[in-house]
């Protein structure tokens, strides 16, 4: 088990401005370094305070490479559907070069309307966009002389994307899915390794998707090295059960709520590309509470042996873990609260877990 620092901006500006939380999420990627997590993962959204402080995912890791020697980089996603191939291509080989070989490529979907409606992108292209934008910009980064067709990019001059990677023929590659079993299907036949975040699905539909990748991915006769789950969960540790659970309560609530405000459109809206699930999530954050987090074991919050348990738990619901990607500054929490989870964790957790 391998341990990745998640950060997930869920940040009202007014409140927290952009400088403090990226000069605070720095110097949690330092810390992480001296305790031994193993990786760094931040998302890319726009406009809201969900996730909206972090546009560019590729930005922020560039920075962190510059604060670490050993850790590796995950974009946890770049979104294919609001960048052009080309850019994104050379952005990533960039990366890669800055952080002498250390990234890896996570690449999802997108699933926010207010995202797609600024974009001027349809809600019915996702999966189309997704599908060319994985396949292009692979080529991109492992070849040379690239000439596309595609339904929605298209060049005819042979182009070559600067600065080639580090790593070949490409960084390794992360696929993020939600709830549909063809992307599940999808990932474990093309070889790539799985991204989940459970925090809303129904557990035995989760594991039986994530099943279901592997037996695709073994089927298709891929490396085994490369069979890798890695899933997102909310982490807050303190020295004893209730100081853990009051400390997190008002953060994992504000997450709620910030959540809930960015998918509010989905209760009058439907896609094509998108399982009818989709509209559910409005309704489903609007009942969430901390108490059926805390019962359903839908963040790992607790004095360090409760965590460990809660891990096993969920190991025991899912199969491997084989990275479990931990959201340690959510809701806007203090820094010295965050700072003192994080080496909780990773003095009295993470012995036991790897």
């Amino acid at each position: 088990m391998e341990f990745c620092l998640n950060f997930f901006p869920s940040v009202w500006p007014d409140r927290t401005p952009g400088d403090q939380y990226f000069r605070e999420a720095l110097d949690i990627v330092e810390m992480g370094e001296e305790l031994g997590y193993d990786s760094v993962k931040i998302v890319e959204h726009y406009f809201r305070p969900y996730g909206g402080y972090s546009p560019n995912p590729i930005v922020f890791l560039a920075a962190a490479s510059q604060r670490t020697r050993r850790m590796r980089f995950i974009t946890g996603c770049v979104l294919p559907v609001f960048n052009h191939p080309l850019k994104l291509a050379g952005e990533i080989g960039m990366i890669d070069c800055i952080s002498g070989g250390r990234f890896e490529l996570g690449i999802a979907r997108a699933f926010l309307p207010h995202e797609f409606d600024a974009f001027g992108v349809p809600l019915d292209e996702s999966r189309a966009r997704f599908e060319e934008g994985v396949d292009i910009l692979i080529r991109l980064l492992s070849e040379e002389n690239v000439v596309h067709e595609g339904r929605f990019h298209r060049w005819s001059r042979p182009v070559t994307s600067l600065p080639r990677p580090v790593q070949k023929p490409h960084p390794p590659i992360w696929i993020a899915t939600v709830a549909t079993r063809e992307s599940f299907e999808w990932v474990g036949r093309r070889g790539y390794r799985l991204m989940v975040v459970p925090y809303l699905a129904p557990y035995k539909e989760l594991a039986e998707n994530i099943q279901l990748y592997r037996e695709t991915y073994r089927a298709a006769g891929h490396p085994p090295e490369n069979e890798r789950v890695l899933m997102v969960l909310h982490m807050y540790a303190a020295e004893s059960p209730r100081e853990a659970r009051d400390g997190a309560r008002p953060h994992m609530m504000q997450y709620v709520q910030i959540f809930l405000d960015a998918v509010r459109e989905w209760a009058d809206r439907r896609s094509s590309s998108y399982n009818p699930a989709y509209a559910k999530i409005p309704e489903i954050l609007e009942t969430m509470t901390y108490e059926r987090i805390l019962e359903e074991r839908r963040a790992l919050i607790g004095a360090p042996d409760e965590i460990v348990e809660q891990m096993r738990y969920l190991e025991s619901v899912f199969g491997r873990i084989d990275v479990p990607a931990l959201q340690v500054n959510f809701g806007m929490m203090p820094f010295e609260k965050a700072r003192r989870s994080i080496e909780l964790f990773a003095k009295y957790a993470m012995p036991k877990l790897r």
